[in-house]
């Protein structure tokens, strides 16, 4: 790391053609009609953020980037900041036959599991614990379940396939694609972001190549067989499918673009989405991490450092932006039933960023910054939209082994914090 501002602090300027949108209140500015925790934000002073030659110098590598305590990717992993008690499942609270609707499932990316998780009273956290753990394969990073109750797990070694009533693996299909050996960490090569097509025909698995560009693979989810293979750009963050599934969508971090996959041809389209540019390469921390498709005019909002709201028109790929008010790097993000727009905060990376927290953004654009007690990284919402689960894995270290919740419909509760799984990443609710 760079100076006593951390890496982001050398490539800030206060104004010019990338200034950011920020207006205001001062550095951590809080409603006191709504308490410390629910205040809505307003930006500070205009800036820009721009990777300076020392950092570019230093030479940062891929990932949000390579700090002091990061594992130099194609390495293992270095060991990890303290991260708390892994909680062990209880088997007694394990309920017999099928798992009941609303239990959550994560990845645990510390471990080779899918861990169950009983949400609590009212899916609130309170009273809440890890009930049951399955093997799926290495490292697992995000999954995906379908209507009949299958989850689809992204590992290192492949897609393995859970069925969720029963709580057991029934598959682990192998990646066509040579990702190197397998590993664990920020880096390791196999799958990354996944997304079912509407008709829960095909998986798409998005699947890194360390070094190089990632492809995404298709799975027919009758025969469990990779169909197909389309070319995308460098650590498919995360994928998504258009409403209409005509068309597959990679997050591609390390490229700074999204790759439009047709889901029939698998022909692709790239699309570059830097709205702070390019500078620094695989070093700088401003890139695309997370998507999500608004099904109502299919564009894609893809946030950044709690500052711009990226929203692409995958037919034109021209890009958009809109002012956002967390001031804080940002990953994971899911859409609400209602519209509402998620987004994790995992932190800070610079001196004058604001802490790991929860933006809920309404359909208008008015902003509800929730803090969150160190970094996370994904999120999901419960069927009736009145909770959001954040899962505390986290890419980098810091993380923690467990899961906040954050009641939606009441703006002075606190979040709750439920200890479940090993370092969890991907979450669903069944």
């Amino acid at each position: 790391m760079t100076g006593t501002g951390g890496p982001r602090a050398a490539f800030r300027e206060a104004s010019g053609p990338r200034a950011a949108f920020r207006k205001a209140s001062g550095p951590r500015a809080a409603s006191s009609a709504e308490g410390p925790r629910t205040a809505f934000r307003e930006a500070s002073s205009p800036r820009i953020r721009r990777l300076g030659l020392a950092l570019i110098a230093a030479g940062l590598l891929a990932g949000c980037a390579t700090g002091t305590t990061e594992a130099d990717p194609g390495t293992p992993e270095a060991s990890s900041a303290a991260s708390g008690t892994v909680a062990a499942p209880d088997p007694s609270r394990a309920p017999e036959g099928r798992t009941p609707d609303g239990t959550l499932l994560v990845a645990d990316f510390g471990s080779d599991t899918v861990t169950f998780v009983d949400p609590g009273r009212d899916g609130s956290g309170k009273g809440g614990a890890p009930i049951a753990s399955v093997k799926v394969g290495t490292a697992p990073y995000g999954l995906v379940v379908g209507e009949d109750g299958r989850a689809w797990v992204a590992t290192a070694e492949g897609v393995a396939v859970v069925d969720t009533q029963q709580r057991t693996r029934i598959a682990l299909i192998p990646y066509g694609t040579e990702s190197g050996p397998v590993t664990t960490g920020e880096y390791r090569g196999g799958g990354m972001g996944i997304a079912l097509a509407p008709d829960g025909s095909r998986v798409y698995v998005g699947v890194n190549v360390p070094g190089e560009d990632g492809a995404v693979e298709v799975i027919d989810t009758a025969t469990r067989e990779v169909t197909g293979t389309a070319p995308v750009g460098m650590r498919p963050f995360d994928v998504d499918v258009s409403p209409d599934g005509r068309e597959v969508y990679a997050t591609d971090h390390d490229s700074f673009d999204v790759t439009a996959v047709d889901a029939d041809t698998l022909k692709t389209r790239r699309m570059e989405v830097a709205p702070y540019g390019t500078e620094g390469g695989l070093g700088s921390w401003l890139k695309p991490h997370y998507a999500v498709v608004r099904p109502a005019d299919g564009k894609l909002l893809l946030p950044f450092e709690g500052e711009r709201l990226a929203v692409l028109d995958p037919r034109t790929g021209k890009v958009t932006i809109e002012r956002m008010t967390a001031n804080t790097h940002q990953h994971g993000a899911t859409l609400a039933p209602d519209g509402t727009l998620l987004v994790v905060g995992t932190g800070p990376i610079g001196s004058d960023d604001e802490d790991p927290s929860l933006t809920v953004r309404a359909p208008d654009g008015s902003e509800r910054v929730v803090p969150l007690e160190g970094p996370h990284e994904d999120v999901a919402v419960s069927a009736d939209g009145g909770s959001a689960y954040v899962t505390g894995g986290f890419t980098r270290d810091g993380y923690w082994n467990g899961i906040t919740v954050v009641d939606l419909d009441d703006e002075k509760s606190e979040p709750v914090r439920l200890t479940a799984g090993n370092r969890p990443l991907g979450i669903a609710v069944l």
